[in-house]
């Protein structure tokens, strides 16, 4: 599994594990639903951007959110 497959799983766990669906996510980190559709797909190779803007929407530091990955 490479570092895209694992960010995706990662950012689906914690969606799922807030009760957020991939639309509220995109909503809340202002991007395109289908393009948390293809991060959790683990089709996408995230900016730091993105990835700051996931960690405020989860309400998580950057660290938290790519712990073991």
């Amino acid at each position: 599994m490479d570092i895209k497959e694992k960010f995706g799983l990662r950012v689906k766990e914690i969606r799922q594990q807030k009760g957020i669906s991939q639309e509220g996510l995109a909503l809340i980190a202002e991007v395109d639903r289908t393009y948390i559709q293809s991060i959790e797909g683990g089709k996408r190779n995230v900016s730091l951007v993105i990835i700051e803007k996931l960690a405020k929407a989860f309400d998580l530091s950057i660290e938290s959110l790519l712990k073991n990955l």
